[in-house]
């Protein structure tokens, strides 16, 4: 069995750490709760833009010049094409799309929660879900396995778990 200096250090450990992944975890508690309004307009601004593309193009040739996502043309004359989101002038080629998007700094913060490994920050992914797994075995050795409070602690994470696991299966 392990000693009280063991117990200890683990407790002592998993203080530190939980100071320095207190900033980190409410940096990703923030982004995942916008996460959920992304397909809303909350907190996202008005951005246009004008894009100077090669004057004369169809209705069928500017779609894949604007790569806009779901791009679909509502009215069309001979000098200018309506699409969702802005128009393009035939003669000028001039094109302005209208978006709504997030300030730079929750649009980074949203980027991070979405990491893959094409991104850099997914290293800080990475980190971070290891030191919560770090957490989550650190939490049993601050006690000791015969103490009362590690038996609870090990009740109360089964229903956590249990849970969790139903949140996954039934809410989705």
């Amino acid at each position: 069995m392990a000693s009280a200096k063991f117990h200890n250090q683990f407790r002592q450990l998993h203080r530190w750490i939980g100071f320095f992944l207190a900033g980190i975890m409410a940096v990703y508690a923030l982004s995942g709760t916008l996460l959920i309004f992304r397909g809303t307009d909350f907190l996202k601004v008005e951005k246009t833009e004008q894009h100077q593309l090669e004057a004369g193009l169809s209705a069928r040739d500017l779609g894949p010049q604007l790569r806009l996502r779901g791009f679909r043309v509502e009215a069309q004359t001979d000098t200018e094409i309506r699409f969702a989101g802005g128009s393009y002038d035939k003669t000028t080629g001039l094109a302005t799309t209208t978006r709504k998007d997030y300030p730079v700094v929750i649009d980074e913060m949203v980027h991070m929660h979405k990491a893959n490994t094409n991104s850099p920050l997914f290293w800080l992914n990475i980190t971070f879900g290891v030191a919560l797994l770090f957490f989550c075995i650190s939490a049993f050795l601050m006690f000791i396995p015969r103490a009362l409070p590690f038996k609870n602690g090990l009740k109360i994470a089964g229903v956590g778990f249990i849970f969790a696991l139903l949140v996954v299966v039934f809410g989705s």
